[in-house]
């Protein structure tokens, strides 16, 4: 049986990563071994390794050695060998899977188009990460999907949040980090919106501002330097960055007029700390399943999942006129291109995609 190839991340210094090689362990009765095809990098994983210990993104493929962890990536996977009836040799899924060569998983029944992985470990999860929706053969919209699947899916979540909330009352939104996926898929839905009473402000960095202006997604599009020249109105503030400075300032230009301040992701986790004496609201955290859950109840099982399928479409379709792909092949090319979204060197215009040997 051949050897498990992983890609391990220092949990402490998450730009550090080694490739390792372990055993495959023998299937249990009722487990699937699933081989990893192909996924995608994005800031999102950036984000999850970030977070690894405060939201528990760890926890889901454990590894033996102390200190390393194994990031989540989203991607797609083949059957290659399984003792549960619920799967077949050959059958392909997308999903959650770790930065390696397979994942063993424990599948369970969940809707007629999906499986649940019901690893006891896994049980305690957020269950949106623990799905795994069956896919034909591959096809050239695979890659995207890989990139702007999860990316759009939290975007659509953060923009239905916001309107479930009448939009903190707000006449400005603010998104910091509009030029990563997650930031551009928010401002396009926002922009849209129909007699919106707000304004859409892109906050994005200096080499990044032209891009994201050209995409006419924002009213007006700000870098980090800039943030004095807002204006002082009712806001709300959708931070995808993290980075404390750009917070710091922000709050202190808006305070008194800051109805809201949501926490999204660290894709500048590097200069996150926790505000020392920060104007305003506290910042809240926004956990994207706790609205998926929110709206199941809302409006009943299948519904936001439907919502979520045809945001992703429109953005994917869209997508094509301002995103090149690029592939790197072999599990240990993706090193590089995840070091230079650690480090903020990455271009937003370019999408990575990794496929296994």
């Amino acid at each position: 049986m051949p050897a498990v190839i992983r890609i391990l991340t220092d949990q402490k210094n998450i730009t550090l990563q080694t490739a390792s090689d372990c055993d495959a362990m023998p299937l249990a009765d009722g487990q699937a071994r699933l081989a990893i095809e192909s996924f995608a990098l994005t800031a999102n994983n950036v984000t999850y390794a970030a977070t690894g210990f405060d939201i528990g993104y760890w926890k889901f493929f454990p590894v033996a050695e102390a200190g390393k962890g194994l990031v989540p990536v989203w991607g797609f996977a083949r059957v290659v060998e399984t003792t549960s009836k619920l799967v077949a040799v050959g059958d392909r899924f997308y999903g959650f899977y770790p930065m390696a060569s397979e994942l063993v998983i424990t599948p369970v029944p969940h809707g007629s188009r999906a499986i649940r992985d019901g690893a006891e470990h896994r049980l305690e999860l957020p269950e949106v990460y623990n799905i795994y929706s069956r896919v034909g053969l591959p096809d050239a919209a695979e890659p995207y999907l890989a990139l702007m699947q999860p990316l759009i899916a939290t975007s659509y979540l953060l923009y239905d949040w916001l309107m479930d909330n009448n939009w903190f009352n707000a006449k400005q939104i603010i998104v910091g980090s509009a030029s990563s996926k997650t930031g551009l898929g928010l401002c396009a839905f926002l922009f849209k919106q129909a007699n919106r009473p707000y304004k859409v402000v892109g906050l994005t960095g200096a080499k990044n501002a032209e891009f994201v202006t050209d995409l006419e997604f924002c009213d007006s599009v700000l870098t980090y330097d800039q943030v004095g020249n807002l204006d002082q109105i009712d806001s709300v503030y959708v931070d995808m960055a993290g980075n404390t400075a750009v917070k710091q300032a922000l709050h202190a230009r808006l305070d008194g007029f800051l109805n809201h301040s949501s926490a999204v992701g660290l894709s500048h986790w590097d200069q996150f700390a926790k505000p020392d004496g920060l104007a305003g609201p506290k910042p809240q955290f926004f956990f994207a399943p706790a609205q998926i859950a929110k709206r199941k109840q809302d409006w009943g099982k299948g519904v936001i999942e439907g919502k979520i399928t045809e945001a992703t479409a429109q953005i994917v379709a869209d997508s094509a006129r301002w995103l090149t792909l690029e592939t790197h092949k072999g599990l240990a090319a993706m090193r590089q291109p995840y070091s230079d979204l650690a480090e903020g060197r990455a271009d937003p215009k370019v999408g990575h995609v990794v496929v296994v040997d």
